[in-house]
């Protein structure tokens, strides 16, 4: 005769099965890298690099589900030193260096999200230059692959129909009264990776390499762009109003320069 089972025994045995794969779900933390070690002199400024884990947030998934954009959302903590400039490093992509952003007062606390492409299993590094001279480290390991060489989602006449067009989308403005706000640019940000569908020939590298988004006269933030950011690079963020249009200015590698202006909820 068979003994019914307590329902607490019964969610136990629920839990004790589903560890591993609750396990499984959580980011991972950064990896030991000799990638790491071999490009950190030409990255990072003289000096100490401190343990930024606690102060700075990189979130992005431990497996991303497109691996030519994977979101990376870097968030500063509640009294973490201002930041001057991040500098997002992926380790194993054939140019790790992603972007390096130039961050305005109005961006600060820090929260910005960019989507990357990563070529290889690798960690995502945010190296955080802080306004009072410190360096922090933070990031998570991210399980993808071929980032760089994938497809463009876009054929070649529809990108170059709408190249250089941009768009701002708003959100919502927190307690603190800063708002969010989203950044789009129309570009195919090709790597050079990249094969023509038809012809299979490598598709020549041309990407955004500077852009610039202010809000009237002031700063909001400045990227120096790679081949690692992603087609169509978007930037969702949270910044400090003063009622000005959001202005935007990019250029790429091919010469081509981009300029928008959007009233705010345009």
């Amino acid at each position: 005769m068979s003994v019914p089972c307590p329902f607490s025994a019964v969610l136990l045995a629920g839990l004790l099965a589903a560890a591993p794969a609750l396990a499984d779900d959580r980011p991972s933390p950064l990896q030991p890298s000799q990638s790491w070690e071999a490009i950190r002199g030409d990255v990072a400024a003289p000096g100490e690099i401190r343990d930024g884990t606690a102060l700075y947030l990189l979130d992005a998934p431990k497996r991303a589900e497109d691996a030519a954009a994977v979101p990376v959302h870097v968030v500063a903590a509640p009294g973490a030193p201002e930041v001057r400039k991040l500098t997002l490093i992926i380790d194993e992509n054939p140019a790790p260096v992603a972007a390096t952003v130039e961050l305005g007062p109005a961006m600060q606390p820090l929260d910005l999200e960019i989507r990357l492409r990563v070529d290889a299993y690798s960690n995502v590094r945010a190296l955080v230059e802080t306004t009072d001279g410190g360096q922090y480290m933070t990031g998570r390991f991210v399980r993808a692959s071929g980032g760089c060489s994938a497809p463009a989602a876009t054929d070649a006449a529809a990108a170059a129909a709408s190249l250089g067009q941009m768009k701002v989308r708003w959100f919502d403005t927190g307690a603190d009264g800063r708002r969010e706000a989203q950044v789009m640019l129309r570009h195919p940000n090709n790597s050079g990776m990249q094969r023509d569908q038809v012809t299979l020939l490598f598709i020549p590298a041309d990407f955004v390499d500077d852009l610039r988004v202010a809000q009237g006269d002031e700063t909001l933030f400045t990227v120096t762009g790679g081949i690692s950011i992603s087609e169509n690079p978007t930037f969702r963020f949270r910044y400090r109003p003063n009622g000005a249009p959001i202005t935007i200015r990019a250029t790429d590698t091919d010469g081509g320069v981009y300029q928008g202006s959007f009233a705010a909820d345009s």
